[in-house]
């Protein structure tokens, strides 16, 4: 299995190298070559065999500080295909969807890819993560940033390019995660999949998507009440008393919905919570409301019946 780098910096390396200002540069390590900027350059051969945490000096008399890249700085710099999955909800889906070491995750679709080296890190060498892409262009981007991430092909990865529906007739199923534009489409296929008590977990980014999505899973019968939640993320700025929060914060880029697979033939318990006041159409309403515009018409072309004052 592909293992994380570490010790010193060798040849192929992927190096951050961040100005004073917290500008971030990345490159990778070449002998011989050099690392050109505005405030001058510094020769690879500088940084190959120094340990992470090192500073360098520029011609230009700037520091740089080197480290390898995180893989939160490495997926909001892949090259994309699709919109990338933030740090901030792959923590949450990683977490709130229980990826454990040797778990088998269905994820569709693969998009970039960055979800992917997720879900991979989270089951370690013994699970199995099955991504499924529609678009072969996106599978293509997503296979080249993982294999660039862990330095070649993981062996806990199958990749297919097609609809996850078509393809998960007889397998049992840990937990899936659906990074898609109508996850509700496949509520059928992963409910045959998942192993009682297994987990789905969807990403989604709109309102409406939500509420679809929520409102399948209840009505399919085969899960508990979906919960869902959204991750807002602010940073503070702390210098000396100066301490605030700052004035950019990743808001709003998805919601997540999680639901647990009950066993076969159990239905889920009778929901307690009253549902809020128009909530859901009510039948009786909706019936006035169709007539109400029938008597304004009649109002309004003088057929309507008007009883005389005494």
């Amino acid at each position: 299995m592909p293992k994380a780098p570490h010790g010193p910096f060798r040849p192929g390396d992927r190096v951050q190298l961040t100005d004073p200002k917290g500008r971030v540069n990345t490159v990778t390590l070449q002998a011989g070559k050099l690392y050109h900027s505005h405030k001058g350059s510094i020769p690879h051969d500088e940084i190959i065999g120094s340990p992470e945490g090192s500073v360098y000096r520029s011609s230009g008399g700037t520091e740089y500080l080197a480290f390898r890249p995180l893989l939160a700085d490495y997926a909001l710099r892949m090259p994309r295909g699709a919109a990338v999955v933030y740090p901030k909800d792959a923590a949450q889906i990683v977490t709130m969807a229980d990826i454990f070491p040797g778990a088998r995750v269905v994820e569709a679709g693969a998009g970039s890819g960055a979800l992917t080296c997720w879900l991979l890190r989270a089951v370690g060498e013994h699970g199995m993560v099955s991504s499924y892409e529609r678009r072969e262009d996106f599978a293509e981007t997503a296979r080249g940033n993982v294999e660039t991430y862990f330095g070649g092909p993981h062996p806990a990865w199958r990749l297919t390019i097609g609809s996850l529906e078509d393809s998960l007739d007889d397998a049992e199923i840990d937990r899936v995660v659906l990074d898609m534009l109508a996850p509700w489409e496949c509520v059928d296929a992963i409910a045959k999949a998942l192993i009682p008590g297994g987990l789905v977990c969807a990403y989604v980014a709109t309102t409406t998507q939500l509420s679809r999505v929520v409102e399948t899973l209840r009505e399919h019968g085969a899960f508990a009440e979906p919960y869902a939640f959204e991750t807002l993320l602010r940073s503070w700025h702390v210098e000396g008393l100066a301490v605030r929060p700052d004035h950019r914060m990743i808001g709003h880029t998805g919601f997540l919905v999680t639901a647990r697979r009950l066993a076969d033939g159990v239905r889920p318990p009778a929901r307690r919570r009253r549902p809020a006041k128009g909530a859901h159409p009510d039948p009786a309403q909706t019936e006035h409301a169709q007539a109400e515009p029938a008597e304004t018409d009649a109002a309004q072309t003088g057929t309507a019946q008007v009883t005389p004052l005494d």
